[in-house]
């Protein structure tokens, strides 16, 4: 049976989620349209962001073997929380590039990638002229004159960010230093000041002088920049703040002393999350079960793991999404198969031949193709479904829509070659084949 929501999806969407699987990519949009098997935590996730919208937070960690789906279900979360009105960033947590322990580098991360409904990455500049803009509204609704203006919005600007004064008071100077230089004509002064704002190192001298703020952000006062911007997006209409670390995993493969400082610092996060110091602040992260249980990641810091400690020892199918956890079970043949006919479906309902796709790419097929792709993978069913839906538009498809005499079980021929595996894929796979594996789906 066709999926209703390949027919009503608009062909932008439709073209953008199609495009992106067959790059082999996760969508930035349109996950609505993929999701299978993730009914179960809707109505738990909902409240959270409900909550989020009335000033609480809310710390999640998603936990998941690699394939299991973690950076679709960040995004496709995400992407319901933008839909509300939120502002979305998604951090990949790196030792070279965004290393936990540092989180003035985090931060400066969260602003390079900030998006909105609006507004694509960054959207600090939009965030904060809005915000400007938001002030000097309330001020004429509350009397001022156009002599007035600027005074009323020094007043506003410095009573709405007093609690963000009392922890990182350059973040307000910063703001005031970047409206003066606006006010100046002084485009470049503005455009450094604001990312130094942004947590941007190597501002040039004169820009922070002018603005009245010194050195480069650190460590601690990030987490007061983070108040100040949830405070700026709060009061310029947003709902509020969705943030992602993705693949925090990685720490287990740091130096034992920056894991450590990585570690306490995310300890440090959640721990501010639920002092409450964060309104409007959805914090997820995602890692491996092994980074949530093993002594190389969670397990080494104690006071963590208590704050992460959830039980798996049920039946997965009465997992709490309530809880500080969750957990992703992974694909399994019979829902990678409906994936696939999810995506078949929705490449049908914009082809140029819909009749012929489904007709030789019928649920069959698509089942056949699921099985030799986790074949291919050394029987890993839990991997497959990035290389799978790859294989499935560009290689099948794709063909099939475009040439009238490509039938895929006679002249196709599933090739999976290492060079167009991840690391992890590579390793997984390295047991069931050595560099390339040809496998006749007939």
């Amino acid at each position: 049976m066709t999926d209703p929501r390949s027919s009503t999806v608009s062909a932008a969407r439709r073209r953008a989620a199609i495009d992106a699987l067959r790059r082999g990519a996760v969508p930035e949009n349109g996950l609505d349209l993929l999701a299978t098997g993730l009914d179960r935590f809707e109505s738990a996730l909902e409240a959270e962001l409900d909550a989020v919208v009335s000033g609480a937070s809310v710390f999640k960690a998603v936990r998941g073997e690699y394939g299991s789906g973690k950076t679709f279900f960040t995004r496709w979360l995400g992407e319901r929380a933008k839909q509300r009105g939120f502002a979305v960033a998604e951090i990949q947590i790196s030792e070279t590039e965004t290393p936990l322990h540092r989180l003035e580098t985090v931060y400066r991360r969260l602003t390079e990638r900030l998006t909105t409904a609006s507004f694509p990455p960054s959207a600090l500049r939009p965030v904060i002229d809005a915000w400007f803009y938001a002030l000097e509204e309330d001020a004429l609704a509350q009397g001022a004159t156009e002599d007035e203006l600027a005074d009323a919005v020094e007043k506003l600007l410095t009573a709405r960010l007093s609690e963000v004064s009392r922890h990182a008071p350059s973040f307000a100077t910063a703001l005031r230093g970047y409206r003066a230089a606006l006010a100046q004509g002084d485009e470049a002064t503005a455009s450094a000041v604001l990312a130094w704002l942004g947590g941007q190192p190597h501002v040039a001298a004169a820009a922070r002088r002018s603005a009245g703020v010194r050195g480069d952000l650190d460590h601690f006062g990030a987490l007061g920049f983070l108040q100040g911007l949830l405070t700026v997006l709060c009061d310029s209409g947003h709902r509020g703040l969705f943030l992602v670390l993705d693949e925090v995993e990685t720490l287990q493969r740091v130096r034992s002393d920056a894991r450590d400082k990585a570690l306490n610092a995310l300890r440090q996060l959640i721990d501010e999350v639920h002092s409450g110091r964060f309104p409007g602040l959805y914090l997820i992260i995602t890692g491996t079960p092994a980074f949530y249980d093993g002594q190389q990641g969670v397990q080494r810091l104690a006071p963590l793991a208590q704050r992460l400690a959830t039980d798996f020892t049920t039946d997965p199918r009465f997992d709490n999404p309530r809880a500080v956890q969750l957990r992703l079970p992974g694909f399994t043949q019979d829902s990678l198969v409906g994936l696939g006919i999810t995506i078949r479906d929705l490449y049908a309902a914009g082809a140029s031949a819909p009749d012929r796709v489904k007709a030789l790419a019928d649920d069959g097929y698509i089942a056949d193709l699921a099985g030799a792709v986790g074949g291919a993978l050394g029987g890993k069913v839990g991997v497959a479904p990035r290389i799978y839906l790859k294989k499935l538009v560009g290689d099948v498809l794709d063909r099939i829509d475009q040439f009238e005499d490509f039938d895929p079980r006679q002249h196709y021929r599933l090739t999976v070659s290492s060079g167009e595996l991840t690391e992890v894929e590579r390793n997984l796979a390295a047991a069931a084949c050595a560099d390339e594996i040809d496998l006749d789906i007939e």
